[in-house]
């Protein structure tokens, strides 16, 4: 997240704490992809991941008047996201899709040609792969990628050692590169 959107994030968020919904409608509208994404990684489900939105919107707009601006928003966004997936999980409402590993080297059948674009295949690789990962690894990466977060603010939102963070982020990407089939490559 670029220190714009920050600043466009800390504007929106006083907007809505003041009752402007236009505002807070914005700020759904802003973050609604990282949080379904992070949703369908932590269930590999579709109505899961709507239900995750759902949920975390409903829990931001009534406790909106408790975000002090002291974390990124996008950070705060991260922990209630999080928390909203383990408690639906918890809770019994929702349980992860299981995957297997192997599954991610079959997905695309040697011999058999899509009807999609290779665009849309290899996003469907990549996220079943990503939901392959270990979940503290699966974490660390969302932190970082879907929610912008620097590894230091990643480290105390997931209450873990900077280094522990930027390993797990390069073990993460790793993985996805050997999965997905890729040669060398920059992981860092």
């Amino acid at each position: 997240m670029s220190p714009a959107d920050s600043t466009e994030d800390r504007t929106l968020v006083a907007s809505a704490q003041n009752g402007d919904m236009e505002a807070f409608e914005l700020l759904v509208r802003a973050h609604a992809d990282a949080v379904y994404a992070h949703g369908l990684r932590f269930f590999g489900d579709r109505e899961a991941a709507q239900d995750v939105v759902q949920e975390v919107f409903l829990k931001l707009y009534r406790s909106l008047t408790s975000y002090d601006g002291s974390a990124a928003f996008s950070t705060w966004l991260f922990r209630v996201t999080r928390n909203v997936c383990l408690d639906m999980f918890r809770q019994g409402r929702r349980r992860p899709v299981p995957i297997d590993p192997v599954d991610i080297a079959v997905g695309a059948s040697p011999g058999v040609t899509p009807d999609h674009a290779n665009t849309v295949v290899d996003g469907i690789v990549l996220e079943q792969a990503i939901r392959a990962l270990q979940p503290e690894d699966r974490e660390a990466l969302n932190a970082v990628t879907l929610f912008g977060m620097s590894y230091a603010e990643a480290a105390v939102t997931l209450d873990v050692p900077l280094g522990t963070v930027k390993s797990r982020v390069f073990r993460a990407r790793r993985t996805l590169v050997a999965a997905m089939g890729m040669q060398g490559g920059d992981v860092q």
